[in-house]
């Protein structure tokens, strides 16, 4: 692991085998800081859906991993969960797993007025732009002026 690499980046390379052996993939890897805690969230997802008992028993798996390459030097809070229906796309292999799907794009300075829009999500475009079809009109928005973009789900 290189020297320099994030808690993020070390945590997500430890796991991702960990998370293979009992039928998974990492979705994401955060260590963040909420209120006073400082939270190491480990994501999983995998084509059926994750359950309460695959977040178990990833946490039992991977938690002596951890203990033993001993990444974070203070005290943590593991968490690991699925991503749920409406999960945040924040990398760009988020964005292509989920093309076809309901999302909101939020960008960071209006657009015609508009911060929000909803859409289906369509490939990236050639410059790594943020595609949705809008009720048959294809928006494009440079990644750069993204500030989030988030699956959605109409109940």
């Amino acid at each position: 692991m290189a020297k320099n690499a994030s808690v993020a980046e070390v945590v997500r390379a430890l796991a991702e085998p960990v998370a293979e052996e009992i039928g998974c993939w990492v979705w994401d890897v955060e260590f963040v800081k909420e209120g006073a805690r400082r939270i190491l969230r480990i994501t999983i997802d995998s084509e059926e859906g994750i359950t309460i008992d695959d977040c178990e028993k990833m946490h039992r798996a991977i938690d002596p991993i951890l203990d033993e390459a001993d990444p974070i030097e203070e005290q943590y809070y593991l968490e690991v969960s699925s991503p749920g229906v409406e999960r945040e796309l924040r990398t760009e292999e988020h964005v292509m797993a989920c093309e076809g799907w309901d999302v909101e794009v939020r960008l960071y300075a209006p657009l015609n007025g508009a911060k929000n829009f909803r859409g289906v999500l369509l490939t990236l475009g050639e410059n790594g732009e943020i595609r949705i079809d809008a009720k048959g009109t294809v928006m494009e928005f440079p990644r750069a002026s993204v500030a989030k973009i988030q699956t959605y789900f109409e109940f």
